[in-house]
């Protein structure tokens, strides 16, 4: 009976989810089910199974959450991600509006601002591109999802994603884990989107397909303020849509090369506290009661994403300080947005260690752990699935993690796997099959751009989920036969 408890509760939270149902609500029901038919004591696993997991969640990653919807707001409303997205588009012209799209999500998200934030200022940049060239509008979906959503997201090394931190205190790792077999995997995901999307673009040509009707615009403003788009968004990442319209915009952008300077500071600061600052620093204090007692290594990757984003919010800040016209609304609307995202995820996390504590979960540990190929091929499965099954990447990977992730480092260490290999595999893994149609970020973009599942799907498929398939299945390869570099 636990097993089909399980199954009932997931089916309830996936089905509702995907209704526009709040998670906030879902999560513990669903988690109470689960418990139900195992016999389990319910109150107990509520308060003490289910909210002790949300609550380490929140406190061990909300910083990140915080910071990194702060840093999107401000570069928004400053005017920096539009100065950012007019330079590609005057660069690379409407000859080249696909590379375009994609570079210019690429540029923002690696830097740090939100997916969703670079969805809003992309989506009618991409637009005019394609009126422009005559590109049809579906594929403009799948362009914005791989430059914001693939190898920005989950491979490159250093990316301030929150997927790429979840591995960290599991791992011990920082953001820059196995940098070179990040590098190899986006590259496959670019090349293979990119060959993907030209190749779209030129079977529509060919057919005569043009952009679509001439008086279509991008409706970012009723897919910030639809509700249902807003409760499958704030699971699937930092921001919550609903804040995008709050604050206020500056009257003129930054020149890009102060536009772009908070994004390189990003990078910069990450890679400094990393490799050099952290390793030098003294934390024997960490060993202390009051402080856990803890490690650097199990804080060290969110305590780098976390000054990283910090000295980009202050640079930002100081760049645009006469620019932004209401600085305290901005900062609000940046705050807030991070609120019912880190909250919708915790809430996931809280059901999936329900899940994982009921004894019927030994059978899915068991099945996990058996699968064969080794340890890499059953984690990239395991976050697979469960991003998957939430439409989660960040919740379904810190489900596995919670579940699975002291097992995986005990054969690490049997074994000398490099668990840096492990948070690769895993990061990109989550960053797969949680782009099926329920996922937030789909509907979102969707949304946004003023298409359907059936005109856009495949191509978002194409990029999103069998591109970075293909990256996954190279890197376990090459971890397998090479090792981690």
């Amino acid at each position: 009976m636990g097993l089909i408890g399980i199954l009932v509760g997931l089916g309830l939270l996936v089905a509702l989810a995907f209704r526009g149902w709040s998670v906030l609500l879902l999560a513990p029901i669903a988690a109470l089910i689960a418990a139900a038919f195992a016999g389990e004591p319910l109150l107990a696993h509520w308060t003490q199974t289910f909210m002790g997991s949300a609550a380490r969640f929140v406190a061990q990653f909300f910083p990140l959450f915080l910071l990194g919807a702060l840093f999107g707001k401000i570069m928004d409303d400053s005017g920096s991600v539009t100065a950012i997205a007019d330079f590609m588009t005057g660069k690379l012209g409407a000859r080249r509006a696909m590379l375009a799209v994609v570079l210019a999500g690429a540029l923002v998200t690696y830097g740090g601002v939100s997916l969703f934030v670079a969805f809003f200022v992309i989506a009618p940049m991409g637009l005019a591109l394609f009126r422009a060239a005559g590109i049809p509008r579906r594929l403009m979906p799948a362009a914005i999802a791989l430059g914001t959503s693939t190898f920005t997201m989950s491979a490159l090394p250093g990316t301030p994603s929150i997927q790429n931190a979840i591995p960290m205190p599991f791992f011990g790792t920082t953001p820059f884990a196995a940098p070179g077999l990040g590098i190899v995997a986006s590259a496959i995901m670019l090349a293979f989107g990119l060959w993907w999307l030209g190749r779209a673009e030129g079977k529509a040509r060919l057919a005569g397909e043009g952009f679509g009707p001439e008086d279509a615009a991008a409706p970012v403003d009723a897919a910030a303020e639809d509700p249902i788009v807003r409760e499958r968004a704030t699971t699937a990442h930092e921001f919550d849509p609903a804040e995008i319209h709050n604050g206020m915009h500056a009257f003129s952008a930054p020149p890009i090369a102060l536009a772009a300077l908070p994004l390189v500071v990003v990078v910069v600061v990450n890679l400094l506290m990393s490799l050099v600052v952290l390793p030098r620093l003294d934390v024997s204090y960490l060993a202390e009661e009051r402080w856990g007692p803890t490690t650097l290594s199990a804080v060290g990757g969110v305590w780098s994403v976390a000054v990283a984003l910090t000295a980009a919010i202050v640079t930002a800040l100081a760049i645009n300080w006469r620019r932004l016209p209401g600085l305290r609304a901005t900062m609000d609307a940046g705050a807030n947005a991070s609120v019912l995202p880190v909250f919708s995820v915790a809430s996931l996390v809280g059901f999936g260690a329900v899940v994982a504590a009921l004894p019927a979960f030994e059978l899915v540990r068991e099945w996990v752990l058996g699968i064969e190929g080794g340890p890499l091929v059953s984690l990239a499965l395991a976050t697979n699935v469960l991003a998957a099954l939430t439409g989660s990447a960040s919740g379904g990977l810190t489900i596995a993690l919670d579940a699975l992730g002291p097992t995986y480092m005990k054969i690490a260490a049997e074994t000398g796997l490099d668990p840096a290999l492990m948070h690769r595999v895993a990061v990109i893994g989550s960053g797969t099959l949680d782009s099926l149609p329920h996922n937030g970020a789909v509907v979102t973009l969707l949304a946004v751009c003023g298409t359907t599942h059936r005109e856009s799907y495949l191509d978002i498929v194409m990029v999103g989920i069998v591109g970075a398939i293909l990256a996954l299945v190279a890197v376990i390869l090459l971890g397998s036969f090479v090792g981690s570099f």
